[in-house]
């Protein structure tokens, strides 16, 4: 609409130096200010609004080429006129409607040219010099203004894909993928500067029964909860993951197992006085395996399966507990098997 607006007061500035007759001038005020309107409506309704749009701009294109050759080809309107109009093409759809709308905007010109006797004034009076100023000053800086908007929104948009590609949508905490790729950075550290980590794996016990009793939202929002404490008992600088169903991983830097063991302590002691509205009565607690970084950890994969191990103990052991498995464990098992 601006853009067209714009244009009006371009080409009029040319048409009223000639005899133009006045359904020139009818045709002008309709491309200018009901064709803009038109064209919104009929995308807008249409079941198929892209290809609705792609034909109204080649419309707008072929209008164009009618004006150029009603204007005589004078040189500024007419170069700013194709110009515009070719940029609006490649904003709006690339190549693909530029190469049409340009071949549309050529045949109307040349038809038009030939019906009209292929007449040509190639001077530019400062009349027609002060009407393109609109159009070659206010469109640019709209679309200028349009394409920030949109990158602007699709940087947005890509950001929220993003965080939703590293996030757990119930508990807000990392994801598994996530979590993997923060481990597999802290295990790297330790292998490049012998810091220690630890790797914690801990879940629900007897998560089912609060499903089977409350339903399965009662038993999303003790995950929720749960999360709130782990992120609460946490440092800034430990991780939280949600690693699957009710099992959590922690990746704990510049800590060994009895810093962890403080750690836990504190996130069981902090769900002994939890209390969930949508599970009334249900009792959350939590087995906790630990599994420091050591030179024989493979993977992370490796890594959580020796927090597994440890966990296995603490159900094994009752459940509600913190076990840790260190180096100088795994040694004397593998000794005693041996």
């Amino acid at each position: 609409m601006l853009g067209l607006g714009a244009g009006f007061v371009c080409v009029a500035s040319v048409l009223r130096l000639h005899s133009t007759s006045i359904g020139w001038w009818v045709l002008l005020c309709v491309d200018a200010f009901i064709w803009p309107h038109a064209a919104w409506l009929l995308a807008r309704r249409s079941a198929h609004p892209r290809r609705a749009e792609f034909r109204n701009l080649l419309i707008d294109s072929a209008l164009g080429g009618i004006w150029i050759a009603l204007m005589r080809f004078s040189p500024l309107p007419s170069v700013l006129l194709a110009t515009m109009l070719s940029v609006d093409k490649i904003n709006s759809g690339g190549r693909a409607l530029l190469m049409p709308s340009s071949i549309a905007l050529a045949l109307t010109c040349a038809l038009t040219s030939a019906l009209l006797g292929f007449p040509a004034d190639l001077a530019t009076p400062l009349s027609v010099v002060v009407g393109s100023m609109p159009l070659l000053v206010v469109f640019p800086i709209a679309i200028g203004s349009v394409t920030y908007s949109l990158a602007a929104e699709l940087a947005r948009t890509n950001r929220r894909l993003d965080a939703l590609g590293r996030t757990d949508e119930l508990t807000g905490l990392a994801n598994r993928r996530q979590g993997f790729a923060f481990a597999e950075a802290e295990l790297e550290r330790f292998r490049r500067t012998g810091r220690p980590a630890v790797l914690v794996v801990l879940d629900i016990d007897h998560f089912k029964d609060v499903n089977d009793r409350h339903g399965h939202p009662a038993g999303d929002a003790v995950l929720r909860s749960l999360a709130h404490v782990l992120r609460e008992a946490c440092r800034r600088a430990d991780v939280v993951v949600r690693h699957g169903g009710d099992e959590f991983l922690l990746i704990l830097p510049d800590l060994q197992l009895p810093g962890v063991e403080v750690v836990a302590e504190r996130i069981r002691q902090r769900l002994a006085t939890l209390t969930v509205a949508e599970a009334p009565g249900a009792r959350c607690t939590v087995s906790i395996g630990a599994a420091e970084a050591n030179a024989g950890t493979s993977d992370v994969d490796d890594w959580i399966q020796q927090a597994d191990a440890a966990l296995y103990r603490a159900k094994g052991a009752g459940r509600d507990r913190f076990v840790g498995n260190s180096i100088g464990e795994r040694i004397d098992n593998a000794i005693d098997e041996h």
